[in-house]
């Protein structure tokens, strides 16, 4: 994967390059341009690459002119410190907007949304103009928004707002419903965290990942840990690892 870094403050650039790579060690980055006249440049006169990062305020103004300028024809993830221009970046070739500074996770998030068509990247590096289309519909609606489960010979979806919590019993991963009813899932917690959408639910242990608007209450615990107490009623005490606090605070925090 070859990717392109725009970005004018350079430890930012460092950064992000470093978290791009440390998340996918065999990303190539090209280049890190720190102007839209430099990034409209090197895009004239350089084959595109699979990706680009691209900070939304740069020192010469808004990095959306470099489309004014130039025909680019891969997918871009914008990354800024304000949220005011996310509707304008999905006017464009935007597959996801990360807000600054940049969360691992999330970057984490982007890149593999991108890598599940990324066998579908034509010779030139290039995305043909239908799957561009694609990537950006997916992206605009990046995380699962309900679960198709099985009761019996029925078949139902759970809508995510309907979701509690999600936790794994003996190998097998289940949905505990704001109605308290529970329901397998084809999915391990694993894989549920790259479907979610992190500002949502949070892992909390090994066995559960909860909805932040299903917490009733938290409780100072034991061994520097937190209690929770969801609106769904729990089969058992959901505890937030000792190693998850200072995280969780900040999940809800955001």
């Amino acid at each position: 994967m070859q990717v392109l870094v725009v970005e004018d403050e350079k430890l930012a650039a460092d950064r992000l390059i470093a978290l791009i790579t440390d998340i996918e060690p065999s990303a190539q980055v090209l280049k890190a341009m720190d102007s839209i006249k430099t990034t409209v440049r090197w895009l004239n006169s350089n084959v595109h690459p699979d990706l680009i990062f691209m900070d939304i305020q740069l020192a010469d103004g808004l990095s959306f002119e470099i489309f004014n300028k130039v025909n680019v024809d891969v997918p871009v993830i914008f990354t800024t410190a304000y949220n005011e221009y996310a509707l304008q970046a999905f006017k464009v070739n935007s597959i996801d907007y990360l807000l600054k500074p940049i969360d691992k996770e999330e970057l984490r998030v982007s890149i593999n949304k991108y890598q599940k068509l990324s066998n579908r990247v034509s010779q030139t590096g290039a995305l043909q103009p239908q799957l561009l289309k694609q990537m950006i519909d997916m992206m605009q609606n990046p995380y699962k928004l309900r679960f198709v489960v099985r009761i019996g010979e029925h078949i139902k979806t759970i809508a995510i707002e309907d979701v509690a919590y999600f936790y794994s019993n003996e190998k097998s991963s289940f949905i505990r419903s704001i109605s308290g009813r529970d329901y397998a899932v084809d999915y391990s917690l694993e894989q549920l965290e790259q479907e979610i959408d992190p500002r949502r639910f949070f892992r909390v242990s090994r066995k559960f990942m909860v909805s932040m608007a299903h917490i009733k209450d938290i409780i100072a615990y034991s061994g520097s840990r937190l209690k929770l107490n969801l609106m769904a009623g729990e089969q058992e005490e959901i505890l937030v690892s000792r190693e998850k606090v200072t995280e969780f605070k900040k999940w809800l925090d955001r």
